[in-house]
């Protein structure tokens, strides 16, 4: 029950940011639906222990590799469904909770939440950069085997 509990809850937080985002009505269901699977990679792999910077990394980039399927099946930007599926895994309470410390002035608390923060930040950002240059080999790849077979 709680999966679906999370499921449901993800997929209206990248849907509402798809709306926020003035996204083509089209596409509203899709990218809740993108965030809703990222989520639920980052969620099982979290409830399995996974480290919370590598839960990240692998749901970044399965979130990618569905935001590549949804931009080619409806002929819209990628950008679009990895900005709205990509919300749910932001770590902004983890942001908040360090400038909350500093406020407190504590600081080693603070750059712990900083350090955390800025690590899952670069693992969702590599995460959605390896899912793109792995798309552009396989289709450098691709046309290169169908200008053999010409």
């Amino acid at each position: 029950m709680i999966y679906l509990y999370q499921f449901i809850l993800s997929f209206f937080a990248s849907a509402g940011f798809g709306i926020l985002f003035n996204a083509p009505r089209a596409a509203i269901i899709r990218c809740g639906l993108t965030g809703a699977v990222g989520w639920m990679v980052f969620y099982i792999l979290r409830e399995g222990g996974v480290d919370l910077v590598l839960a990240s990394y692998i749901s970044a980039l399965v979130l990618s590799a569905v935001a590549l399927l949804n931009s080619r099946s409806q002929k819209m930007p990628v950008i679009l469904y990895i900005t709205c599926g990509i919300i749910p895994l932001v770590p902004g309470g983890m942001a908040y909770d360090s400038m909350r410390q500093i406020v407190l002035q504590e600081y080693m608390m603070a750059l712990e939440y900083g350090f955390e923060a800025a690590l899952i930040s670069l693992a969702i950002a590599t995460g959605i950069i390896s899912t793109e240059m792995s798309d552009q080999v396989l289709q450098t790849i691709r046309k290169k085997l169908k200008k053999k077979e010409v």
